[in-house]
């Protein structure tokens, strides 16, 4: 199936690990323009790197970014538009929590999660849609959780944030449906990075990935109705399709790519 993303011009925030690592290349198989928007620069010029050795004509241009902060978001734009001349997708990809119980977490860690989680998808929105109203054209695929969708224990905030995805791509779909302009979200499960080598270090599971032990992987696989957790390709090639002309009448909409865990 042809997805019609050869030559379109992607930004990926946090392109640079795990998830957003794995949606940054599967956008270059598919031979697009890629702009990975990410705080740690090193990591993004490593993913750029890999798309360039693929082969596929697809190219990667890295703009240190912090999403939290809204001029950055719009410098990392203009640089865009420079360079690509149009933004035909957004993948809003960035994330970070730290699992703790609600009353033991400390507030520093919950002004973090709202920044990045709920804010920093809404900065990119907000920086990306006059230009995707003006073109008449657009898709944005936000990743949500499925913590977002049922609520997850010891991660009350990061649910909330989450949660609050979801509904702002169902609103904004609805807003700017007229100008052909679709946003969807894509909810993963728990995606534990195969090596350390697909994380940087500004990433959270700099730290996190450690405590994923075999045991703690295999408890974790029992949650799923597939018994097996999910990989950051999966998901991925759930963001591209979202993203491209074969879901052309798909906006509005929650893909759970999480082996069944939610049944929603």
């Amino acid at each position: 199936m042809d997805l019609g993303l050869k030559g379109k011009s992607v930004i990926v925030t946090g392109g640079g690990s795990n998830i957003g690592r794995a949606i940054v290349l599967a956008f270059a198989r598919e031979g697009a323009r890629i702009a990975i928007a990410e705080i740690d620069e090193a990591q993004g010029r490593k993913v750029a790197q890999e798309v360039t050795r693929m082969g596929t004509g697809a190219t990667a241009l890295v703009v240190k970014t912090d999403v939290t902060d809204y001029a950055q978001v719009e410098a990392m734009v203009g640089r865009v538009l420079q360079e690509y001349g149009a933004i035909d997708v957004l993948v809003n990809n960035v994330g970070w929590t730290v699992d703790r119980l609600f009353l033991e977490k400390p507030r520093e860690e919950w002004e973090k999660e709202v920044k990045v989680n709920l804010w920093g998808v809404i900065n990119c929105c907000r920086a990306v849609l006059p230009h995707m109203v003006q073109r008449q054209r657009g898709a944005i695929v936000s990743i949500s959780s499925d913590a977002g969708r049922m609520g997850e224990y010891r991660e009350a905030v990061y649910a909330a944030c989450k949660a609050g995805v979801i509904a702002l791509m169902k609103a904004l779909a609805r807003e700017v449906g007229r100008y052909n302009i679709r946003l969807n979200a894509v909810c993963p499960g728990l995606t534990v990075p195969k090596s350390d080598e697909e994380v940087g270090e500004a990433s959270m599971w700099k730290q996190q990935r450690a405590i994923f032990t075999e045991e703690v992987m295999e408890r974790a696989k029992r949650n799923y109705v597939l018994r097996r957790l999910g990989t950051a390709e999966e998901v991925a090639n759930a963001v591209v399709f979202l993203a491209s002309d074969a879901a052309s009448f798909i906006t509005g909409q929650t893909l759970s790519v999480s082996g069944g865990y939610t049944m929603m």
